[in-house]
């Protein structure tokens, strides 16, 4: 994905203070593990661990990755690994080609071009209606 872009063209900085709030926010739950603001291929970044015993014993990994901008784009991709396969999704708000700005990448494979569609325009509305959509999917699971 190439970085979201400000007026000016210029690829907009990571927003760290609002990292920094949901890294706050996301380790005060009982189902993360671990949450920590990384530097990954010099991108700054939230890595969300979800505690393993919030899932069944099919799902061998849980994660939450989240980049936030300056200019309030945003990537913030979910992925499970299990033993068999990997299941993945992905909310983005950022120009691009394939879709409006605002769009959803659907599970299991999370293809590109997704699913155009709308977010919140407040950063705490939009994790609160990702980690709600996160916590259907694991009622889902484990329903199976």
């Amino acid at each position: 994905m190439v970085p979201p872009t400000g007026d000016d063209g210029i690829p907009a900085p990571i927003d760290r203070p609002i990292l920094e709030f949901h890294q706050t926010r996301i380790q005060a739950t009982g189902q993360v593990s671990h949450a920590a603001i990384t530097d990954t291929r010099g991108h700054l970044e939230l890595q969300v661990v979800f505690a393993s015993s919030y899932y069944p014993a099919s799902v061998d990994d849980a994660t939450l990755t989240v980049h936030w901008y300056t200019n309030d784009d945003f990537t913030i991709h979910y992925q499970e690994v299990h033993s068999e396969h990997t299941w993945k999704c992905r909310w983005d708000q950022h120009p691009n080609p394939h879709n409006t700005r605002d769009h959803f990448h659907p599970p299991p494979t999370a293809p590109t071009p997704g699913d155009d569609d709308s977010w919140p325009t407040d950063h705490r509305d939009v994790l609160q209606l990702i980690l709600d959509e996160v916590e259907d999917r694991i009622a889902a699971l484990w329903d199976e």
